[in-house]
């Protein structure tokens, strides 16, 4: 592995002039390949779950506001599963947190398959945390591959190629919604979680070829000095990279400095985008079944369509950041979602209808997170974005637990999906969008 100059202080070298080694043209495209895969079956474990609720549910017995009141039991324990993921990456590195995060969708997947209770369900699904950290480690992880590439047409063009990484959410979803289709029929609910363990098994077997991105290893050499009791060439070896120290941990560096104010916005824009996520894409065969009176076999085509249309949503968006600022392209995105969504449940007669107005908000609702990944792994310094981009995205089970506890409530009450989805999913995402216009604006990440 390249390595740069010894760490010699006192060597003539000005502050901020040493640079860290550069990744090359097919590692750099080997990672961006791995990590669309890696999301892709993460996020189909994730979805297929919530696509998959209504048949669990007819088995065991549950009623629409019990099978609420389990998914939120789980957003519950994915919350803390999520939440651990970030410091664990700043600390054993972001190639290490990668194999874990996938390997963690393997586990959830198989030990799915054997649900005998509602109690062993909200606990192995609460693994699917390990899935949901997925995007955060991909964005810390790409984030500094591409800062450091040799690729220029990667470097020049990052949101956009990372917005193809992102994409794996419709696409994952898609996938779900179309293997569940065609194999629920055939091997049930609980054969569909055992047949997805094994493309996730082989995407954690691939990624133990990648490399760890230079930044993090220029943080692991100065960390070391420090513990061996060399402050003194830890801090040149920091200065001469250009790089801050702080003793503070991770977690304490979020909410310090520049740092604070996008921790807090972000945060709760994530917070009430999670109810518009959890409505419209976790639990959207439910959305089309008891909300808009839709079958359950052809609320799976249409999911398939709609997430379709929902991909383009990423690309759009991950080339709108690179070229109109990634903080109002989220902002806009997110509020014309909400809009539109709207529109589909108070307005939208028929399956033509339908399709197109959920598709539009899908594409504006899912889009922006491709925006939203890079432009958080911006927004902290390599000692903490790791655990920033976690933290954030823990945020979202939060998020979601609020949205269905609120359902929850609303359905026991005697309201019905339709209202629901309208006054927790619609409006959360047209404020989570609003509230977008109060983060800053960051500089692209250069080292």
């Amino acid at each position: 592995m390249t390595t740069t100059s010894p760490d010699v202080p006192g060597s003539g070298t000005a502050p901020g002039t040493r640079r860290l080694p550069h990744v090359g043209v097919r590692e750099t495209r080997k990672a961006t390949v791995i990590a669309l895969f890696a999301w892709i079956f993460a996020v189909y474990d994730y979805i297929m779950f919530g696509t998959l609720l209504p048949e669990i549910s007819a088995q065991f017995g549950w009623a629409p506001a019990e099978a609420s009141l389990y998914s939120t039991l789980i957003s519950v324990g994915t919350a803390v599963v999520v939440l651990g993921v970030g410091p664990l990456v700043d600390r054993l590195g972001r190639r290490k947190g990668m194999i874990i995060t996938v390997s963690g969708t393997a586990l959830a997947s198989a030990v799915s398959a054997a649900t005998m209770n509602a109690a062993y369900l909200v606990g192995v699904r609460s693994l699917g945390g390990l899935g949901l950290a997925e995007q955060s480690v991909n964005a810390t992880y790409l984030n500094e591959i591409y800062a450091m590439t040799e690729d220029e047409k990667i470097k020049k063009r990052r949101g956009l190629v990372y917005s193809l990484v992102q994409g794996g959410w419709p696409l994952g979803t898609l996938l779900a919604a179309a293997f569940i289709a065609v194999f629920l029929p055939l091997v049930g609910w609980r054969g569909c979680f055992l047949l997805a363990t094994f493309p996730a098994v082989v995407i954690a077997l691939l990624r133990r070829g990648l490399r760890e991105t230079p930044q993090f290893e220029l943080q692991q050499r100065i960390e070391r000095l420090r513990k061996e009791g060399q402050a003194e060439r830890a801090a040149t070896l920091a200065r001469e990279h250009g790089v801050q120290e702080s003793q503070a941990a991770p977690f304490l560096e979020i909410f310090r400095g520049p740092a604070l104010r996008n921790t807090l916005v972000l945060g709760f824009a994530w917070f009430v985008n999670w109810f518009g996520i959890q409505v419209f894409s976790v639990l959207g065969t439910t959305v089309l079944t008891e909300g808009k009176s839709v079958g359950f076999t052809n609320s799976l085509l249409m999911f398939i369509v709609i997430n379709a249309v929902g991909y383009l949503g990423y690309v759009f968006h991950g080339w709108a950041g690179d070229r109109f600022g990634r903080r109002n392209v989220i902002a806009f995105g997110w509020m014309a979602s909400g809009v539109l969504f709207a529109l589909m449940l108070l307005v939208a007669q028929g399956t033509l209808a339908v399709v197109a107005l959920y598709s539009l908000g899908m594409f504006f609702l899912v889009g922006p997170y491709s925006a939203m990944l890079f432009y958080m792994g911006e927004c902290y310094d390599t000692r903490c974005r790791a655990t920033g981009t976690s933290f954030i995205n823990a945020i979202s089970q939060p998020g979601a637990i609020a949205a269905g506890a609120i359902i929850t409530a609303m359905l026991v009450a005697g309201s019905d999906w339709n209202q629901g989805a309208l006054i927790v999913g619609a409006l959360g995402t047209f404020l989570s969008g609003f509230v977008m216009f109060g983060a800053r604006k960051v500089p692209a990440l250069s080292q």
